[in-house]
């Protein structure tokens, strides 16, 4: 039915540029004879043309999607058919082909009357069809912040899409050249620091934040000028989200706080983490953490043979498994149930699926919790990598990542110390079964996003309506984004000889209190006066500033510039393992101080905190 109809719509349209183009030829004075060769040739000129769109897939797409591929195809089109129709001219001396001049305004008349049709279609929808599916009540006057090439696809597709009641009236851009100029019919009225330096009389509800590539800094004064013009924002995926088609441009998202934060993107060497992943039996330990979560969305993408999630809670199983499998890796991925510290569950996943990489992201990290119950600590974070290390060792695994953490260094809480007794035992166990397992651990800071780092905390306390609780005006941390972090992971796993330390780049530390006071902002209030700041002192085992390395560790470069390598001396695997057995012996019946101490005996740089 849709072909035959647009059958017609096209002979229609190529009989009356074979017929304008004949009368155009003799000044529409056309002679007897001219009128029967055009009804002569009409039926071939007008099916060849038909079966030429046929090719080029002019009767299956959408006639009201038209866009400059499609006009290219019309022009291979009709340029084809004139050329044809050339070639018969001159072997047939004209006797079974149009004159020349009718050849060629009837390629042009009929390129352009193809391409009216279809524009038509596509105005018909734009303008008309879709206004009836305009939201009722108001529809909002938006200001696009870029005028680049991302908000120019913005503004299309918020033109052609009525319903999302968005009606672009103005972009706002840095670059002068732009100034005074038009994009799709838009004016281009000059920086956005004019919404508050002028009066434009735009009358905007909105704004969109199209920058996607912008500086983290440059983004943050355009939040503040958008807050003193007292208007609503959001802002467009990130430019990695775009670059990979995960998002479209018209998925808009409120500004989040790694937006203001100076995170550039990170490049990471594919081709390598593609080596050590395709086609192998991968195995993630906390799969259904932060970081765990990630690593297994980012793996996935690597054609692994096998997927092993292996998680201790079934609820963030099940949310990490739906997630991979809406995605696509349904046939890759294996949930596993099971406890880290179960020797006999992990010697039978070992066993029966022989995974050849393993990232070990399973442990306790909250550093005031851990302070209470030192033993939990030691048992989860040391024990319990030491068994799952010696378990790879047996069965032969070729590469062991252990994601680690800043805290680890010159420790100050249970976590970070037990983190490092991890550390230490991995690089002993590397160092006496040299060659069979490659051993590595990769530090990094606070990830932003992550359960129980301060920024879903910060907005539970403002949603709340205050205070947002600092521990202390001057303490910084690190901090990085998760997808980051993870793909930095894993450019160090693929790097990694074995019985190295990889420490993350992790850019400028961060205030706390500031990031307090960017998160107040983001949410339209202001901080002092909406949403008091309140001070609190600092948490057992916290410090004011993370350190980068030990004493005793060599900093060295690696091939990426964002993986830095430590190196030291490792300890025997014997006298690791006796201090291990030392450690835990009874560490369930003695008291939390004596057994932080026992912890300094075997991390000598461990400072503890012991309540008096």
């Amino acid at each position: 039915m849709r072909t035959g109809i647009l059958s017609v719509c096209y002979a229609a349209i190529l009989t009356a540029s074979l017929w304008l183009s004949y009368e155009l030829r003799f000044d529409f004075n056309m002679e007897p004879q001219y009128r029967i060769d055009f009804f002569r040739f009409l039926t071939g000129v007008v099916g060849l043309k038909l079966i030429l769109l046929l090719v080029f897939g002019q009767f299956s797409g959408l006639l009201s999607y038209f866009s400059v591929p499609d006009l290219r195809r019309l022009f291979y089109v009709t340029a084809m058919a004139a050329g044809i129709m050339v070639v018969v001219w001159f072997n047939t001396k004209g006797a079974y082909a149009p004159p020349r001049g009718v050849i060629l305004a009837d390629f042009i008349i009929s390129l352009m009357g193809l391409s009216a049709i279809r524009l038509g279609f596509r105005i018909l929808r734009e303008r008309f069809l879709a206004s009836q599916s305009r939201p009722h009540g108001h529809v909002k006057r938006v200001g696009i912040i870029g005028a680049g090439d991302v908000g120019a696809s913005l503004a299309k597709e918020l033109m052609a899409k009525r319903g999302l009641g968005l009606q672009p009236v103005a972009f706002l851009d840095d670059d002068r050249q732009k100034w005074k100029s038009r994009v799709y019919d838009i004016p281009v009225v000059g920086r956005p620091e004019i919404l508050i330096t002028e009066n434009l009389n735009l009358q905007l509800d909105e704004a969109i934040i199209a920058l996607p590539s912008a500086p983290a800094k440059r983004i943050g004064e355009i939040v503040k000028v958008l807050q003193q013009a007292r208007l609503t924002f959001v802002t467009v995926p990130s430019m990695d989200q775009l670059a990979t088609g995960q998002v479209k441009v018209s998925q808009l998202r409120a500004v989040e706080i790694q937006d203001l934060l100076n995170r550039q993107p990170v490049k990471l060497q594919t081709e390598n983490i593609r080596q050590i992943l395709k086609d192998r039996v991968v195995m993630i330990t906390g799969a259904g953490g932060s970081i765990g979560s990630e690593l297994c969305r980012q793996i996935a993408t690597f054609n692994p043979k096998r997927l092993l999630l292996v998680e201790q809670s079934e609820v963030q199983m099940f949310q990490i498994e739906q997630e991979l499998m809406s995605l696509g890796h349904g046939g890759t991925i294996l949930p596993l149930i099971a406890d880290i510290l179960d020797e006999a569950r992990m010697r039978q996943i070992m066993e029966r699926f022989q995974p050849a990489v393993i990232f070990h992201a399973a442990a306790h990290k909250h550093v005031p919790m851990m302070e209470g119950q030192p033993a939990e600590a030691i048992k989860n974070n040391t024990l319990g990598t030491a068994r799952l290390a010696e378990l790879a060792h047996e069965y032969q695994v070729d590469r062991f990542v252990m994601i680690s953490t800043d805290k680890a260094i010159n420790p100050t809480n249970v976590m970070g110390a037990t983190k490092r007794l991890a550390e230490i035992f991995v690089q002993a166990l590397h160092a006496a079964n040299q060659g069979r397992t490659k051993y590595m651990a990769v530090r990094f800071g606070n990830v932003l996003g992550s359960s129980g780092s301060v920024i879903p905390i910060f907005q539970k306390q403002i949603a709340a309506g205050g205070p947002v609780k600092v521990t202390h005006p001057e303490v910084m941390r690190y901090f990085m984004t998760i997808p980051e972090a993870v793909g930095l992971v894993l450019q160090s796993g693929a790097q990694g000889e074995g019985g190295e330390i990889f420490v993350l780049d992790m850019g400028e530390p961060v205030k706390i209190v500031d990031l307090a006071r960017q998160l107040i902002e983001l949410n339209g209030l202001r901080p002092d006066e909406d949403i008091e700041i309140e001070y609190v002192g600092l948490r057992p085992g916290e410090k004011l500033f993370e350190e980068l390395s030990h004493q005793g560790e060599n900093i060295k470069p690696t091939n990426h510039p964002k993986i830095m390598r430590f190196v030291a001396q490792p300890l025997a695997l014997d006298e690791v393992r006796r201090t291990l057995q030392e450690l835990t012996a009874d560490m369930h019946q003695i008291e939390p101080g004596q057994l932080k101490l026992r912890i300094k005996k075997a991390v000598p740089e461990y400072e503890p905190y012991l309540s008096s």
